[in-house]
C-alpha cells in the first residue's frame, strides 16, 4: 500500500518525507487555507519538489471550462501534479479530457460504489472514497472500500487505484490494506501513531537501561565525543 500524506504543511511534509515512508502529497482548499499560505500554486510546486510522487492539487472551479483550465494550468506546475476534481459530471468530464492529455487526476468526494465506477470509467488515476465522513453519518466506510475493491478487481481494464481517504485513525489504513487498497491518505498525526505500541515503549526502555549497565559504547570514545558534541548543539 502505497501512503500519502493528506497535508499542505511544508515542516509536515519534509519531516515524513525524510523518514522514506511517502509515496505522495493529497491536498485540498481546507488544508491550504489552513497552512496560511499566500500563493497557492507555489506552495503547490514546493511540494512537489519534496516527494516526488504524485501531489494531488485541487481545481477550485465548478463548471466544465473554467475547470478545464484551471486544471490544465496546475498540470504545468510540476510533472507528478494529479490534478483533483469532484466527482460530478462536470469533474468527470474534465477528468476524461486531463487524462487523455496525460495527466494524472484524482477523482475526489467519492461516497459510494456506483460513484467509483464512473471515475474508473472516465480514466481516474485515482478514486478518492471519504471513509470517515460516511463513518461520521452512520454508515460503513470500509464496506465502501471493500465494494469498490471488489468491483475494480472484476475489470482488469480499470486502471484507477482505490485511494482511501478522510482517514481518522491507524485501524482505517490496517482494514484498507487487507482489503486490497492501493493508497491510503494520511494526516500527519495519523501516520505517526502507527509507530506506537506501549510493549515498544517498554521493550526499548529495557534494553537502554541494561545496555547502560555495560557501562559500554558502541561508538569508539571520539566518535562518541563528536555525537555528544553535535547532540548539545541541536
Amino acid at each position: 500500500m502505497k501512503f500519502f500524506v493528506d497535508t499542505a504543511d511544508l515542516k509536515e511534509i519534509k519531516d515524513l518525507a525524510a523518514t522514506g515512508l511517502l509515496d505522495g502529497v493529497t491536498t485540498n482548499p481546507s488544508l491550504v487555507a489552513k497552512s496560511g499560505a499566500a500563493n497557492f500554486v507555489e506552495l503547490v510546486r514546493d511540494i512537489c519538489a519534496i516527494v516526488p510522487g504524485p501531489v494531488s492539487a485541487e481545481v477550485a472551479a465548478t463548471e466544465f471550462e473554467p475547470m478545464l483550465a484551471e486544471g490544465q494550468y496546475l498540470a504545468k506546475v510540476a510533472k507528478n501534479i494529479a490534478v483533483k476534481v469532484p466527482l460530478t459530471p462536470a469533474g468527470l468530464k474534465v477528468c476524461k479530457t486531463l487524462s487523455q492529455q496525460g495527466t494524472m487526476v484524482n477523482v475526489t468526494l467519492c461516497f459510494s460504489a456506483a460513484q467509483a465506477i464512473l471515475a474508473a470509467k472516465s480514466g481516474a488515476t485515482f478514486v478518492s472514497p471519504f471513509v470517515g465522513r460516511l463513518d461520521d453519518i452512520g454508515e460503513d466506510g470500509m464496506k465502501l472500500i471493500a465494494d469498490i475493491c471488489e468491483i475494480y478487481r472484476a475489470y482488469p481494464n480499470f486502471k484507477t487505484e482505490v485511494l482511501v481517504a478522510s482517514v481518522r485513525h491507524p485501524q482505517h489504513i490496517v482494514q484498507a490494506a487487507k482489503l486490497g487498497a492501493h493508497v491510503a491518505t494520511i494526516p500527519p498525526n495519523v501516520i505517526r501513531q502507527l509507530f506506537a505500541h506501549p510493549l515498544t515503549d517498554k521493550g526499548l526502555a529495557q534494553f537502554v537501561a541494561d545496555w547502560q549497565k555495560t557501562g559500554q559504547s558502541i561508538l569508539p570514545a571520539s566518535d562518541t565525543n563528536v555525537q555528544s558534541l553535535k547532540s548539545n548543539r541541536a
